[in-house]
């Protein structure tokens, strides 16, 4: 079983991100995912940027993949994609049909992300005919959802493609083509003054109780929880689990790697580190609210 370094999903200052990555070189994952997924107006690191990075990682014995946005809307966007294709050196993880239909073109393989709505094993197959290699299911897809889509996949004589699924880190909800940062400080999405910068790990939103209920990270809207399924392990592997994807977060992050490097390679589940882990249980993302 493989550990991947899931796409940062904040927006960093750039000498930050670099430095990161910079340490990531020498962490015991497998894959780096680089790339911006949530907004492109976030451009503390542009297409270049990640693609230099990306031959810096490939140098140090990463595989390396480059995530393209979960909602690309505008051609601007959709050339940022295309310039990803046209170096032609790494892998593309799509993250919405813009960039499948690209890779379609082209006849590249490709990620499939988890912002990708594939629901069922027909869907699954599609894709597979249009280069899908590798699938991260979504967010609310646990244990049982995926065996049994699977199951049928295998079953209509298909080879499942290689599963990767998000193993740490807070789960991206939902996205919007409205900035939800920009609407809690009460300032314009075009004139929002890149404030989520100053949130590393995103905004949090509690509820009118004081709970802590959910983060807000620009056009996307985050759990507040942190999934940790580090003691899931055994039933990952009869799944046929082949990555772990661990979301970057700004800091312990190589404490976190190391958890999951020693639990792969150990014949018991690690105990527990993050919150919950109710949608891979087919229950509430948040402890005590009703199933539903």
């Amino acid at each position: 079983m493989r550990l991947s370094l899931g796409p940062l999903q904040y927006f960093w200052p750039r000498e930050q991100a670099l430095a990161f990555y910079r340490e990531a070189a020498a962490w015991p994952v497998d894959t780096v995912y680089l790339g911006e997924t949530v907004c492109s107006k976030r451009r503390e690191l542009g297409t270049r940027d990640w693609i230099a990075l990306a031959e810096e990682l490939t140098a140090a014995g990463k595989e390396v993949v480059l995530s393209s946005l979960a909602l690309v809307e505008a051609e601007s966007e959709l050339n940022a994609v295309m310039r990803m294709l046209d170096h032609g050196g790494f892998v593309i993880e799509a993250n919405d049909l813009t960039a499948v239909q690209l890779c379609r073109e082209r006849g590249l393989p490709f990620v499939a992300g988890p912002s990708l709505n594939i629901y069922n094993h027909r869907a699954l197959a599609m894709l597979a005919e249009d280069g899908l290699r590798r699938w991260v299911p979504g967010v609310e897809q646990g244990l049982d959802l995926i065996a049994e889509l699977l199951a049928a996949y295998r079953a209509e004589g298909h080879a499942p493609p290689e599963l990767e699924v998000i193993a740490w880190g807070r789960l991206p909800l939902a996205y919007s083509a409205r900035c939800f940062t920009a609407r809690a400080l009460d300032v314009a999405k075009d004139a929002c003054g890149f404030r989520c910068i100053e949130h590393p790990d995103g905004l949090p939103l509690a509820t009118r109780e004081g709970e802590a209920f959910l983060r807000i990270n620009g056009v996307q809207i985050q759990g507040e929880e942190v999934t940790d399924l580090g003691p899931e392990l055994p039933a990952l592997r009869a799944l046929g689990v082949d990555r772990l994807r661990l979301y970057p977060q700004v800091e312990g992050m190589r404490e976190v790697v190391d958890h999951f490097d020693l639990a792969r390679h150990s014949p018991t589940p690690p105990p527990r580190r993050g919150a919950v882990n109710g949608y891979w249980h087919g229950q509430p993302g948040k402890p005590g609210l009703p199933p539903g």
